[in-house]
């Protein structure tokens, strides 16, 4: 009897053992699959992760940002006069008549002109009143410049012609005939943008040169052409321009637009390539 009881015991405690094992497995089993999923959760591919995704996204936005160049183009009715070919006999009545009308332009001046000695006061006086003065190649001759690959070195021996006088080293260049066809080539292109060169061509071109004797004539192709907000106006250092200016002067002032000079820290693109570098 006592033996039956002592096995009927043992039997419950056993059974009791083995429940208690079985609980503590489940448990056990239960903690290291939560365990796995948890790390799994956490070891997310480079590829998937979305930190790293973000990080990665970010760091490709910023470098792109980065590498844009920021554009300067003013908003509101803005128009910039630009004069070619100086200096010449008629620079110092071109800086009266603007310094008479309160107003700043930019010049484009040629290396030959501005070796003349007598013309050089002008140039540094049209530094001193607050306009700007580029570049617009030693000679000016097509030929040389975009057949026989002259055009970047001719600008870099302007520009230094420029300092030599002023004391200024301009950056912006204009191209005789305008950058279509002439700065097609990469090629050139590349040099300019390497060399920190930037290049304006127009958005009105007066035809002033080809219109001697006939200034009611620039001012009515001025007229024509004058549609857009920001307008750069194509002039030349010409007789006829001159008569011209004060009524060309009075014509935007009356459509609202502000006069603005090309600044370098507020620079845009305007060139007929579309190349944004320049």
């Amino acid at each position: 009897m006592k033996t039956t009881r002592f096995s009927r015991r043992r039997g419950l405690f056993y059974k009791i053992g083995l429940i208690v094992v079985i609980a503590i497995a489940a448990l056990s089993l239960k903690l290291y699959v939560s365990g796995k999923a948890d790390v799994s959760a956490h070891e997310v591919s480079p590829s998937t992760s979305p930190s790293i995704s973000s990080s990665t996204n970010d760091q490709v936005n910023k470098e792109t940002e980065q590498q844009k160049k920021p554009d300067f183009k003013p908003e509101g009715k803005v128009v910039y006069l630009t004069f070619d070919d100086g200096p010449t006999k008629y620079t110092s009545k071109f800086l009266d008549v603007l310094k008479q009308h309160g107003v700043k332009a930019t010049f484009f001046m040629t290396g030959n002109n501005l070796s003349t000695v007598g013309y050089q006061p002008n140039v540094k006086r049209a530094i001193d009143e607050g306009h700007y003065v580029g570049a617009h190649s030693m000679t000016h001759n097509s030929k040389k410049l975009y057949n026989e690959g002259m055009f970047v070195p001719e600008m870099k021996e302007t520009i230094q012609l420029i300092q030599s006088i002023t004391g200024e080293r301009p950056k912006l260049v204009r191209p005789p005939y305008g950058s279509a066809p002439g700065l097609k080539p990469q090629q050139v292109r590349d040099q300019l943008a390497q060399s920190g060169i930037k290049v304006w061509d127009w958005t009105i071109d007066s035809n002033d040169w080809n219109l001697r004797g006939k200034p009611d004539k620039i001012i009515e192709t001025i007229k024509a052409q004058t549609k857009r907000d920001v307008e750069v106006v194509l002039m030349h250092e010409q007789p006829q321009t001159l008569q011209a200016l004060p009524q060309i002067i009075e014509f935007y002032k009356k459509k609202g637009y502000k006069f603005a000079v090309y600044k370098e820290s507020e620079h845009f693109s305007l060139n007929f390539q579309k190349d944004d570098r320049l």
